[in-house]
């Protein structure tokens, strides 16, 4: 979130491959007295292998997690019996919260274009789950995954109208337009008629654009029709929409915006006592 710019843009100018390497590298250290002082989780993945959000400890992982249920008990009203969706899974993140709150009525699905993740959390929660299931997808993003198989042709492995809720958190901050365009109609297709959607982004208007692409440490200096880039090179690096433009590309998709919530990753002209880092947005199927 607070890299200076030289040193994110020599991140993402690393291939994906590099960039988990250095991960494990640099984490070794603190990984390997966690493990001899008894301070791990059989669910929680060391910091060198998480690959999505700020590395953590164990207790520190579990909190975040806690904090997305949260968010999904109040914002979606996500019930103990709901069928759950979960687009890119990361490394369980979420998944280890909702397996203590999901009953045996209800089921959670997540799916992951990185397949280090998806294997971590099979062998964890998918084992002692049996209503948690984690699927590895290749899909090309030029920030996790380098194989051919394109977002805008990917078709969700699940049936339609299987999921009461879907969720996603700093998905769709690593994709572009068209790319969440198309997952908008594949969202629309695997959920239930009033199914709900909480999903995480990067938004800005009229009003903030100029702060977001000169502020120091987290900017947005690429312009482009109704989105900005932080990266030109590593479009996948993080994207912002603008409201608008994403109000549409809901409507496109036949979905209802039910509200947006912004996060503080604005800076100063943000309420710093808001919970959530990234612009919360909710939409249902009607």
């Amino acid at each position: 979130m607070g890299k200076p710019q030289f040193l994110r843009d020599f991140w993402y100018g690393l291939s994906s491959r590099q960039r988990f390497w250095i991960r494990r590298v640099y984490y070794f250290p603190v990984d390997f007295i966690d493990k001899l002082s008894g301070k791990t989780n059989k669910y929680v993945p060391s910091r060198g292998q998480i690959y999505t959000g700020s590395p953590a400890n164990a207790n520190q992982y579990i909190k975040q997690g806690v904090l997305h249920l949260e968010h999904l008990k109040r914002h979606i009203d996500l019930q103990p019996n709901d069928s759950v969706l979960d687009i890119g899974s990361g490394v369980g993140r979420s998944a280890i919260a909702l397996s203590t709150y999901l009953n045996s009525k209800g089921s959670y699905d997540g799916f992951d274009v990185v397949k280090q993740g998806v294997d971590w959390c099979n062998k964890g929660l998918g084992k002692d789950f049996l209503n948690f299931n984690f699927k590895y997808v290749p899909i090309f993003n030029d920030l996790y995954n380098t194989s051919e198989l394109k977002a805008t042709e990917f078709e969700f492995p699940y049936k339609e109208a299987s999921f009461s809720k879907v969720f996603s958190v700093s998905l769709f901050t690593h994709m572009q337009i068209d790319e969440i365009q198309h997952y908008f109609h594949e969202i629309y297709r695997v959920l239930k008629s009033d199914g709900q959607c909480f999903s995480t982004f990067f938004f800005y208007d009229e009003t903030d654009e100029v702060q977001i692409s000169t502020q120091k440490d987290f900017n947005f200096p690429y312009k482009k029709e109704d989105y900005r880039l932080m990266n030109e090179t590593v479009k996948s690096g993080n994207i912002a929409i603008h409201k608008t433009k994403i109000i549409q590309m809901l409507e496109q998709a036949n979905l209802e915006l039910v509200e947006i919530i912004d996060g503080f990753w604005k800076g100063q002209n943000a309420d710093n006592s808001k919970t959530e880092y990234q612009d919360i947005m909710v939409f249902k199927k009607t």
